[in-house]
């Protein structure tokens, strides 16, 4: 009892520890990620709380687990409206891109380290995917956003990306446990596990949506348990059929984020909770996992990878798979240096070390020096170079609505969030004076991070926020009746 106790008490400090501690990400200006592994280092055996960890098969349950939580989350987050327009080149870098820089990666490792090609692919194939929530963290934390259609591509590139590193990084396991292994295998069998995970999610998704609009639970917090359930359902269900469970969570949560069911906003907001508790866990684990006393002596070499990586690796893969697209080379240049590494590639280093890889703790302490450099260098020079690039714009943020429409059956209204610009034609304009479509109700108004309740002889103003309530079909006339006045920046739905 006593030992239990004791480890719920180190967790509970852990948890704590992370969430206050990640108030630290936005006065240093890195991610997150980086204060929550943190957190971990000085937790473990070479840190001050002397929590000696060196499980990585527990690691590797607690990363897979939450890796299917942390992708569910995103999928649900990723809206159809925003990555439809770069859907097909979103997916060749996230699959032929994460191909193309571990194979450089691949090559370039075994040159310098004097070690099998195939070990030197494996590394490659670890520290492929890229972690562009790290970036957004890092742009909101100064309210700055990027013009144009790159956070759409980034969204959707790092979104999918880690399904692939994961598959390469097995095939590649495999691939040292049998050296007579054929290369040529890798096509099929990626069509293979990929198409089982998609479609996999999709039905997952598919029968959830039924599911919990008719089965009508007395109690509401059960539907958030089936929410867990499709989770790991989507994920051990397609891996047990030889699918790729992660892309299965993926596309799982996509197609739940974007459909309209019964408590489909407070189903996001759970799993946006559950997504921080399991990055808190994650990077806390594998910061227990690693031995800080033994980085120095891989330092160098792990930087030379690092920077190879970053100058060479990824823009040859971004060039190559954006040639003939309508991305500017500005914008190709800052896509091929917003390739943070984040917690995928540490959590994928532990598979090599399950599998008894020659030198496996000095391909984990690797890959742990290559995150932490990527997410340092590339983290502190992320604004000035969009700045330089010009492809900054300010983020615009705005107070907490105290007041969200969760759709339970019992009306089929929605509520949407529409943005006035500096030069709307609005300006000035009574509410009773608007000639709104039938139906439609102004809410709110957010002005100047303020709440205001409006009524017919408020006149609006620039920059200000309505929160209108209506029908689907109203809303469709609101989004025609702003859009013919150029009064609203884009409706985003709330």
């Amino acid at each position: 009892m006593f030992e239990l106790s004791y480890m719920l008490t180190i967790l509970a400090v852990l948890l704590l520890a992370g969430v206050c501690s990640s108030k630290l990400s936005t006065y240093f200006n890195v991610p997150v990620l980086l204060v929550f592994l943190g957190v971990g280092m000085l937790a473990g055996s070479d840190g001050i709380g002397d929590i000696y960890f060196d499980n990585a098969y527990g690691a590797n349950i607690i990363g897979s687990i939450a890796m299917a939580f942390i992708l569910f989350a995103g999928g649900m987050d990723t809206k159809w409206s925003n990555v439809r327009s770069v859907l097909g080149y979103g997916s060749v870098l996230s699959s032929v891109g994460v191909l193309i820089t571990a194979f450089l990666v691949g090559v370039f490792v075994w040159q310098l380290m004097d070690v099998p090609l195939e070990w030197g692919l494996l590394l490659g194939a670890i520290v492929s995917s890229t972690d562009a929530a790290a970036v957004f963290s890092i742009l909101r934390s100064r309210s700055v956003s990027l013009r144009g259609k790159l956070s759409n591509i980034l969204e959707f590139e790092s979104g999918s990306n880690d399904p692939m590193a994961a598959f390469l990084t097995v095939f590649m396991v495999g691939v040292l446990s049998n050296p007579e292994t054929s290369y040529w295998v890798i096509i099929p069998e990626f069509l293979y596990r990929m198409l089982i995970g998609i479609l996999a999610g999709f039905t997952v998704a598919k029968v959830m949506i039924w599911l919990i609009n008719h089965i009508d639970l007395e109690y509401d917090g059960l539907y958030y348990v089936l929410g867990v359930g499709a989770v790991l359902f989507a994920y051990g269900g397609c891996e047990s059929i030889g699918g790729n469970g992660f892309m299965s969570v993926y596309v799982c949560g996509m197609v739940l984020g974007n459909q309209r069911y019964l408590f489909n906003k407070g189903l996001k907001r759970f799993h946006d909770g559950v997504a921080w508790l399991m990055q808190v866990l994650l990077f806390c684990t594998l910061g227990l996992l690693v031995y800080p006393s033994q980085l120095p002596s891989i330092a160098g070499v792990g930087l030379l990878i690092a920077v190879f990586m970053m100058l060479i690796a990824r823009p040859v893969a971004i060039f190559l798979c954006m040639l003939g697209s309508s991305f500017s080379w500005r914008e190709r240049l800052f896509i091929s240096w917003v390739g943070l590494r984040g917690g995928a590639p540490i959590m994928l280093a532990t598979i090599p070390m399950l599998a008894g890889t020659d030198r496996y703790q000095d391909m984990f302490n690797i890959v742990f020096f290559i995150v932490i450099t990527s997410v340092l260098l590339q983290g502190k020079t992320l604004m000035p170079l969009a700045r330089l690039l010009k492809l900054d714009s300010p983020l615009r943020s705005r107070k907490r609505v105290p007041l969200e429409f969760e759709y339970t059956g019992m009306s089929n209204e929605e509520m949407r969030e529409y943005d006035l610009p500096e030069d709307t034609v609005l300006s000035g304009v009574r509410i009773a004076d608007m000639q709104l479509p039938s139906g439609a109700l102004i809410l709110l108004i957010i002005r100047d991070n303020h709440l205001v309740v409006p009524h017919g002889n408020t006149e609006l103003e620039s920059n200000d926020v309505l929160i209108v309530l209506g029908a689907p079909q109203v809303m469709k006339e609101m989004d025609e009746y702003f859009n013919s006045r150029m009064a609203v920046a884009g409706a985003l739905e709330g």
